[in-house]
């Protein structure tokens, strides 16, 4: 609407801004700011956490599980892999798959590391984020949920059967010859676990995410060559447990740019490049404290 025009005691026309307009402009200016508390950092709050990715993680469960298994598809998408990677000249996880499972000690040891250090590290990482960088916290873990929610999107849209479960192949699934407690994809759990669920590897998408955030917050030298390490471990484990093709860490790769990419449209800024420590007053647990007045 317009302005309303009223008359002075002297006479004159004057215009007077509508109310309605200054209703609006507050409503705009308190959905901007309400947007902008949104977005800044604040001091997590640990049950809040613990409730969250309890909650989150379970829900990741259970909607891959939930995917149809799709056997036949899954199959034949395995076998284009696994030709179009000959055809790359990239093929060689049957042979990392024997090599390593012909020694004993080394792929038993692969086997718990597959099973184990995907939770423990990530649950780790986030721990160390949360009582270390607290102004860090929220936008790293929104990369890595926004990483693991894709992940679904992919399987089920291409389901993809491990190397160990393919048809006139020779890998071997080194958790049922050497009877380790492995992967829930083997032995007698592989039914609560979607079989065919292998594109992308999220075992890649959570060390590359682990590795990538110690590398950029840790101060000691060593510490951060771990986090270099970590995910191109975790890259020769899935590959020698025959548990992935080198092509399904591309695509949690890929998944992980994403998450980032959420991130930086989110908050305007690299999760990494905020500021460690949550400002005074945002978001704390504890009510400000009263200064204390002055003794005379």
């Amino acid at each position: 609407m317009g302005d309303t025009t009223v008359t002075t005691l002297e006479g004159r026309e004057q215009a007077v801004p509508h109310p309605v307009a200054d209703t609006a402009d507050t409503t705009d200016e308190t959905g901007r700011g309400r947007l902008r508390r949104l977005r800044t950092p604040r001091r997590p709050r640990l049950w809040f956490e613990i409730l969250l990715i309890a909650v989150s993680y379970w829900t990741y469960s259970l909607i891959r599980n939930a995917v149809p298994e799709q056997r036949a598809e899954a199959l034949r998408n395995a076998d284009w892999i696994w030709k179009l990677e000959q055809q790359l000249g990239i093929a060689v996880e049957e042979s990392v798959n024997h090599a390593v499972n012909s020694v004993t000690w080394l792929i038993v040891g692969m086997n718990y590391y597959y099973a184990t250090l995907h939770f423990v590290v990530t649950l780790g990482v986030l721990v160390w984020l949360y009582r270390s960088h607290p102004g860090r916290y929220a936008a790293t873990r929104l990369v890595l949920f926004t990483t693991t929610g894709i992940a679904l999107v992919g399987y089920y849209l291409y389901p993809l059967a491990p190397p160990r479960l393919m048809n006139g192949q020779d890998f071997v699934d080194t958790v049922m010859v050497h009877q380790t407690w492995g992967s829930m994809a083997s032995g007698d759990l592989k039914n609560m676990s979607n079989q065919y669920a292998a594109m992308p590897s999220m075992h890649i998408g959570w060390s590359v995410w682990c590795g990538l955030t110690i590398f950029a917050l840790a101060t000691v030298p060593w510490v951060r060559v771990l986090g270099l390490v970590y995910p191109a471990a975790t890259l020769v484990v899935i590959v020698a447990t025959a548990n992935h093709f080198w092509l399904d860490a591309v695509g949690g790769v890929l998944c992980l740019a994403f998450g980032y990419g959420v991130a930086l449209l989110w908050y305007g800024s690299r999760p990494y490049a905020l500021p460690r420590q949550v400002p005074d007053g945002a978001g704390s647990l504890l009510p400000a404290r009263r200064p204390r007045p002055a003794r005379s």
